[in-house]
């Protein structure tokens, strides 16, 4: 680099100035880098700095950054078309990224889908379509759980720091319960008696439409679902003509191990949201239901302007092949188990770690104080996240406390690069007196 190019360059500092002055303080932000590249599982920030990364821009890139078939699909789009919006002009690409969705959705019951640009809009369409099918407006989601930023999807995540802090009041008709949980107290037993008490006390069970539930809490702490639970809500929505709505916008899409994370509890959802890794880092979003249930909205009563990007589109489809072709669901069962041993093994070593849990790469560490999980201790995930970030690893906290260390890797990630970035968090372990 020269010094005219030298004396022009960017830095973090420089940057996040900037962005300081520009952006309202609402906006946060995990890591105060600005990325210049990107790479599989590594960035190069604008100072020439590696960094592994262990949050796919919150497991999103399930691909890797900036997959060849990704940006390739992507490149050949942009070079026909870039925007008709579908509800106009319509294009093949949608057509068939439905008709894939809807042959891989668990359950033998015909599907149907279509496609919008977040998760948080595909939350709230879901449940849009929900009342269309049932006639009926209650909606129960669960404690600690993520649905979105906006006001409805705030309405039913189950978490208020930061999230609901000053927005309120949030849109009527929406009740939640515990999610189960036994390493923080909460049986299977508990949630169920919590959803019949909702039916004797707050809301009859004949006016609710939805049972909103992510198979995985993401925001939540990374906790999945006890096996049984999700079977024994099929049967109680079944028993009530309640729809089950499965929020798959992270767990999905490989992250899991299957392409829906409901695939393994043996559960058919009557409607599930997708975004995320459905993209390769591309905007799009899907909602996929039972067919008689998506088809219960009045024509142009679904849909949004940039809704199903031809561009997206085309990097969605070429996820989808990424997924099958290099065998992401296997990888990402085995990447799981890979990382869950290393951590089974810390957590000898490093006695405030009390948890170590997941369902395929999606893996979670939690940290309390004297193995206690009554005493989360968000200061010790807190001081690894930055100890980790000192050493060239970037790494996301999660849970109601902020005790929760998430591991979002890309399913492609070399091992030797995971093995790198899991002996990084071993030696900040160490370095923090964890």
């Amino acid at each position: 680099m020269n010094a005219a190019d030298e004396a022009t360059r960017q830095t973090n500092a420089s940057l996040m100035a900037r962005r300081q002055a520009a952006l309202p303080r609402g906006v946060g932000q995990g890591h105060a880098l600005f990325a210049e590249r990107a790479e599989n599982a590594e960035i190069w920030d604008v100072e020439g700095r590696r960094w592994i990364d262990f949050c796919a821009g919150i497991a999103v890139v399930n691909t890797g950054h900036c997959h060849p078939r990704v940006v390739a699909a992507a490149a050949r789009q942009l070079a026909a078309f870039t925007h008709t919006c579908f509800q106009v002009v319509a294009y093949e690409s949608y057509v068939e990224l439905c008709e894939r969705l809807n042959a891989a959705a668990p359950g033998t019951t015909p599907k149907k889908s279509f496609l919008v640009n977040t998760g948080a809009e595909a939350v709230e369409n879901a449940v849009k379509i929900a009342r269309a099918a049932t006639g009926r407006t209650g909606v129960i989601a669960f404690g600690g759980g993520f649905h979105g930023r906006t006001m409805f999807g705030l309405a039913l995540t189950g978490k208020v720091a930061p999230y609901k802090i000053k927005f309120g009041p949030f849109p009527a008709g929406i009740f939640h319960v515990p999610f189960p949980s036994a390493l923080h107290g909460v049986s299977e037993d508990d949630s169920m008696t919590a959803i019949e008490r909702l039916f004797a006390c707050s809301i009859e069970a004949s006016q609710v439409g939805a049972i909103v539930i992510e198979p995985v809490q993401g925001e939540g702490g990374y906790l999945p679902a006890p096996l049984t639970f999700l079977r024994r809500l099929r049967t109680l929505c079944d028993a009530h003509g309640i729809l089950l709505v499965a929020d798959e916008v992270q767990s999905g899409i490989a992250r899991c191990g299957k392409l829906f994370a409901t695939e393994h509890y043996g559960v058919e959802p009557d409607i599930i949201t997708l975004a995320k890794g459905l993209g390769g880092g591309l905007p799009v979003a899907a909602i996929v239901g039972k067919a008689p249930i998506m088809d219960a909205a009045e024509v142009g009563g679904l849909g949004s302007t940039y809704a199903g990007s031809p561009v997206a589109v085309a990097g969605a489809l070429a996820v989808l092949d990424v997924i099958e072709e290099e065998k992401l669901c296997a990888r990402s069962e085995a990447l799981g188990e890979h990382m869950r041993r290393r951590f089974a093994s810390m957590q000898k070593t490093y006695s405030s770690i009390v948890d170590v849990r997941g369902l395929g790469a999606m893996t979670a560490v939690e940290f309390c104080r004297n193995g206690d999980a009554r005493q989360p201790a968000a200061d010790m995930a807190t001081a690894l996240k930055n100890e980790a970030a000192r050493r060239g690893l970037l790494l996301l906290l999660c849970g109601a406390h902020g005790n929760v260390l998430r591991v979002m890797i890309p399913l492609t990630i070399p091992q030797a690069l995971l093995d790198e970035g899991l002996d990084i968090i071993d030696a900040s372990l160490q370095a923090i007196g964890a």
